[in-house]
């Protein structure tokens, strides 16, 4: 146990490991077990070390990063969870993501397989016979990764005597804004496909005038064939239109929204409502098999910057980028 012994300094970050992670290769957990300190992380432990309270009424100020240059070097750390944790709280991606790709370079070519009807059909094979085949291969075009992030300005002066805890909301903020830019690059790449020209099937209205209907949503979950339309991305006011619609107000549906802030739909999807959506627009989807997200770095923190208490300009960041598994799997109405 040598928590309390260990050489902090940026050269921990930077590298293609996590602050956390080089810290655990240091400090295992796995020896606290049936200790009191079982259940802290590495970088939780460091914490402790330096009687760094972040959370609550009685947190520490900002200022006590800084007491030592050890301490000061966990400071990047500590935001980047900040933002993390707001991201989490705001992300709407894991309601519509099929897998996540974690890469080390700026460059992928994912694969695709789009079967023709004839192929999903898995007709009898006669003996002798050749099994149908089912072909993977990879994109033409490379995933587009897209930077998202803040710029954290402020001085060190103005920030030195605030409670951690105020600081962490303003982090968490932050880490909201990134969640629903990718949300909003996801919603884009559903609609106008990945560069690889697979765009959505466009399904109109049967009614422009009149709006969206519930029989406008019979054709769209009629569309899914053989995928499942188990999830509904709508915009604000076709959210608020289908709401008001009859088959939306049963015991059921209103008891759900009521206990968990969540609507699941008469066609047994789950209903997103999203700005990212222009008026009139909904798209359904089968979140098993309709999108990828491609992670080529998670929350960044120039952390020589923050190290160095130069927070006047000091970018918080991420790249991602999303790609469509299966063509059909998605589908716009409106």
């Amino acid at each position: 146990m040598n928590y309390e012994n260990i050489k902090l300094e940026k050269g921990m970050y930077g590298s293609s490991k996590s602050f956390t992670d080089i810290l655990e290769e240091l400090d295992p957990s796995a020896q606290y077990a049936g200790t009191d300190l079982s259940g802290l992380d590495a970088f939780e432990r460091q914490l402790k070390r330096f009687d760094i309270s972040v959370k609550g009424a009685s947190s520490d100020q900002v200022q006590k990063f800084f007491a030592t240059s050890d301490s000061s070097a966990l400071f990047p750390e500590y935001v980047a969870r900040a933002v993390r944790t707001g991201m989490e709280g705001a992300n709407l991606l894991p309601q519509i993501l099929a897998a996540t790709t974690r890469i080390d370079s700026l460059d992928y070519r994912t694969i695709t397989s789009n079967p023709t009807a004839e192929d999903k059909e898995l007709k009898e094979v006669a003996e002798g016979a050749a099994i149908p085949e089912t072909e993977v291969k990879t994109k033409e075009n490379l995933v587009s990764l897209t930077k998202r992030g803040r710029m954290l300005i402020a001085s060190y002066e103005a920030l030195k005597f605030q409670r951690l805890d105020l600081f962490t909301v303003t982090l968490k903020q932050i880490g909201a804004y990134i969640a629903r830019q990718q949300f909003n690059d996801a919603v884009n790449v559903l609609i106008n496909g990945d560069g690889n020209d697979n765009a959505a099937k466009v399904i109109s209205l049967k009614d422009e005038q009149a709006g969206i209907t519930y029989s406008d949503l019979i054709n769209l979950w009629n569309e899914f064939d053989p995928y499942e339309l188990n999830t509904i991305i709508a915009s604000n006011d076709v959210c608020a239109k289908m709401l008001e619609m009859p088959q939306f107000m049963n015991p059921e549906t209103g008891i759900n929204f009521a206990a968990t802030g969540k609507l699941k739909t008469p066609l047994g999807a789950n209903l997103i409502k999203s700005s990212a959506l222009s008026e009139g627009t909904i798209i359904g989807l089968d979140k098993n098999a309709a999108l990828e997200m491609v992670v080529a770095s998670d929350v960044t923190v120039e952390y020589d910057k923050l190290i160095d208490r130069q927070l006047e300009r000091a970018a918080i960041t991420s790249i991602a980028g999303f790609a469509k598994i299966f063509d059909d799997a998605s589908v716009v109405l409106g």
